[in-house]
């Protein structure tokens, strides 16, 4: 009997392949890779046990258990649960082998990272992610607007390791793959109005149209707002760490016949937010004097030192992408994906405040402002296509990407001391403390990328068809150029230009003991283009990077399908990474650095495993561990004089052990009305944020919470659901970024995670 298919239900979270903290203390990690078309079908057992999970991993419809690639899946309810908002909101670990954080103090630019590769400072207009990020199929080139509000989304994909020869742009660590919901053709309407601490309030507005001429129509409109966390004492300045995320979204899907489909979507997202407040946590035993107004600040600040000049950061992002399907026969379907978007980014951060340069001089003006601007636009074409030839199975497919974007950078100081450093003024203009003419500096640049992938596999008439055999590869051409024609504030002629061809194979071997026994061997490499760092005082141009990772993992299902543990294991190697060196800079770019390709290599290795177990009717516990132990080659600066010690390079913002867990229960009431209990923990320890420094991270533990009254029954069929969040429920507090190397002159900076946020959503659905 052929199951039903249902959608997410309530708690449901798939997080990788990891076990973790509730049921099981090793370190180890094995993940289950899916596709953009993940979703759930009834169990067959009845009752009380796990649902299965269908996947697309290899853009065919396989079971995930049976799928022999690594993912990570936080579903609808999932997402839910934990108040997921924007992908900044999966910082607390949700997924132990994801990390996600702030570009520095910029919540609107955001650091990605899978597996210990983390891309570095990806927020410049030439220098490609380590991790892919997509949202529908549609690779998104940088790090700024990724923090923008997510709109309906069906669920979050997180695919670890090398990708290629089915998926988008190459990634040398991994995707993660935004999904959407599709319009339903059914009229429905959901409505969700929300009240939360510090003054935030929030809208959500989902409808869809019934279908008329084979076309079904989807609207979206998503308002989220919330006050600063940290109180910028000078007045009418904005207050450090608020968001003001608004976001639109339509869709259109025509489908004439059972053999064709097209759908069309726009969207446009406008962010506004101020940046993280950064803390001087400590003083260094030889730091120089302070002024008196400065303040060591070891605990999570309330309120902000010294007052300083700040105003919003915006940035607003729009596309439109058209997905073409068309079943050209029984056994093949022929996919066209084509995309445009654009981006623009402001970035006003003066989060350091007074601590930047805090050598105190008599009447000197300090709080130095960092004003950065990014513009992006990129088009992509990708042609899929997908067969089915009985024991061979294929996929093939060709990508096209554009971008072309320019940034510039101004770096005036906001503020004068007294002569004795008792009181601060605001000076009258940013001209007044300025140190060059807008701006400091300023490049542009271009990329193409064109690939050629496929993926076949082949079930071979023996062993009672328990052996599989994939090969994969993808050829890879790209292309890009640019100039940095300001530096300094001064004209300068600099360009690059890069041209590498690549092939990158992967090759999986599978055998299937038994319905519930899967075991795999993975091997494959990938590789990130070389750019150039717009930082750089010359503009010198940096080669790719490479990786080759093998993985081996074990999938299982027992207790009468009421039980999954999965593990895996891997080991890369990390060949010409790139790393950025800070280079002494005496002009007014105070934030030089240079990339360059390290020699040697270096290895990652690491174990993670995923359980989910449903003991009970209603009851569902799930867990997920990630160990992942680095080892880069040391490097010499050579920006700095000669005969300097060599510098250990770390992987950035990858905990050695992470974890995450989570209760769901149910507990149906009268009628449809149930109540729903959920609660997360996720814990890591301590990591570097910075490559070259050996401070470190402090440990963390956040537990989040939710409870649900859903299914309240009203007049003319509609449905209330009321629900009570609390994120960081216990105010834990840890620094998740320390750095004393750009500012030793006084001792540790830091930047504190967010306080316990807490609301009430109430949710109307016709």
């Amino acid at each position: 009997m052929k199951p039903n298919k249902l959608k997410l239900p309530h708690g449901w979270m798939l997080t990788g392949t990891a076990m973790g903290m509730l049921l099981c203390p090793i370190a180890a990690h094995a993940q289950m890779q899916a596709a953009p078309d993940a979703r759930l079908v009834a169990d067959e057992t009845g009752a009380g046990g796990l649902d299965e999970i269908v996947v697309t991993a290899e853009k065919r419809e396989t079971n995930l258990q049976k799928t022999p690639i690594s993912i990570s899946v936080l579903g609808e309810q999932a997402l839910a649960n934990r108040h997921v908002q924007s992908l900044l909101d999966l910082q607390d670990g949700a997924v132990p082998s994801l990390r996600i954080g702030p570009n520095f103090t910029r919540n609107s630019a955001l650091s990605v990272g899978i597996r210990g590769i983390t891309g570095g400072d990806s927020n410049q207009p030439s220098r490609d992610a380590g991790i892919g990020v997509y949202i529908d199929g549609v690779y998104l080139g940088r790090a700024q607007g990724l923090g923008m509000a997510l709109m309906d989304i069906e669920r979050i994909e997180v695919l670890k390791g090398p990708q290629g020869t089915l998926f988008g742009r190459n990634s040398v660590g991994g995707a993660v793959s935004i999904v959407s919901k599709k319009p339903s053709g059914e009229f429905g309407l959901r409505q969700t109005l929300g009240l939360r601490n510090y003054n935030g309030y929030s809208s959500e507005t989902h409808l869809d149209l019934p279908s008329f001429a084979n076309i079904a129509l989807k609207f979206d409109a998503v308002f989220l707002k919330r006050d600063g966390v940290v109180e910028n004492r000078l007045e009418g300045a904005d207050d450090f760490n608020r968001f003001d995320r608004r976001g639109v979204h339509g869709a259109a899907l025509w489908e004439p016949s059972a053999d064709f489909s097209a759908q069309i979507d726009a969207d446009y997202s406008y962010d506004v937010t101020t940046p993280y407040y950064v803390q001087l946590l400590n003083l260094s035993p030889t730091a120089y004097p302070l002024a008196p107004l400065v303040k060591v600040q070891p605990d999570r600040a309330k309120t902000a030192d010294i007052g300083v000049p700040q105003r919003e950061n915006v940035g607003e992002t729009y596309g439109v992408s058209l997905h073409l399907k068309w079943k050209v026969s029984d056994a093949a379907e022929l996919r066209s994906i084509s995309a445009y978007r654009h981006l623009e980014q402001d970035q006003w951060d003066n989060g350091i405040g007074a601590h930047a340069g805090t050598v105190f001089q008599p009447n000197a003006t300090f709080a130095r402002y960092s004003l950065a601007s990014m513009r992006q636009e990129q088009y992509s074409q990708e042609f899929q296509l997908v067969g089915d030839a009985g024991r061979l199975q294929y996929v093939a497919g060709l990508f096209y990407y554009h971008e072309s974007g320019d940034d510039d950078a101004w770096s005036p100081n906001t503020m004068r001391w007294n002569a004795d450093g008792t009181v601060a003024t605001p000076l009258p203009s940013l001209e007044a403390g300025a140190r060059a003419p807008f701006p400091d500096r300023a490049s542009t640049a271009k990329a193409d990328s064109y690939a050629v992938y496929g993926q076949a596999s082949w079930n071979p008439p023996v062993l009672d068809d328990m052996l599989r055999l994939t090969l994969g590869g993808r050829f890879t051409h790209d292309k890009k150029s640019g100039r940095l024609y300001k530096v300094n504030g001064a004209d300068t002629p600099y360009s690059f230009t890069f041209s590498k061809d690549h092939f990158d194979p992967q090759v999986t071997v599978t055998f299937d003991p038994s319905r519930d026994v899967q075991l795999y061997g993975k091997w494959g490499t990938a590789y990130r283009a070389g750019g150039a760092n717009s930082r750089s005082l010359t503009y010198r141009a940096y080669g790719p990077e490479k990786v080759s990772t093998f993985e081996a993992g074990l999938k299982t299902s027992f207790w009468d399908r009421r039980g999954r543990f999965n593990i895996a294991a891997y080991t890369t190697r990390y060949t010409d990474i790139q790393i950025d060196f800070y280079a002494p800079n005496t002009g007014t770019n105070r934030t030089t650095t240079e990339t360059l390709n390290a020699p040697g290599h270096g290895r990652i290795k690491g174990i993670e495993v995923d359980a989910s177990l449903a003991p009970l009717p209603g009851l569902t516990l799930s867990a997920s561990y990630a160990y992942t132990d680095a080892r880069l080659p040391q490097s010499v600066n050579p920006f700095l004089p000669a005969g300097s010690p060599r510098q250990t390079i770390y992987v950035t913002s990858t905990p050695k052990h992470a974890g995450s867990a989570a209760i769901d229960y149910t507990l149906p009431l009268a009628g449809e009305t149930e109540l729903r209990m959920h609660l997360d923990a996720n814990a890591a320890s301590r990591f570097h944020a910075v490559a070259g420094e050996d401070t470190l991270s402090d440990k963390s533990f956040i537990v989040n919470g939710r409870l649900a009254l859903a299914g309240i029954g009203l007049s003319r069929g509609a449905k209330l659901e009321l629900a009570l969040w609390s994120r960081n429920l216990f105010n834990e507090q840890h620094v998740f970024y320390r750095s004393r190397a750009a500012y030793s002159v006084a001792g540790e900076y830091g930047i504190f995670n967010e306080p316990r946020t807490f609301g009430i959503d109430g949710t109307l659905r016709f």
